[in-house]
């Protein structure tokens, strides 16, 4: 499953899929999406929404 993160406030991060979807995320279901999918290592893009 191909994804990107983004960092949209402290406390969510956007996923946003390659297929186009995307899910808003609370750190605490983002912890649990990255232990469901196996991803140790990841990379948060903290680019505002504005931009």
């Amino acid at each position: 499953m191909a994804y990107q993160l983004r960092r949209i406030n402290p406390n969510q991060t956007q996923v946003l899929f390659h297929d186009g979807r995307f899910e808003t995320l609370t750190n605490e279901e983002l912890q649990y999406f990255l232990a469901e999918t196996g991803d140790a290592e990841i990379f948060i893009n903290e680019q505002s929404m504005d931009e």
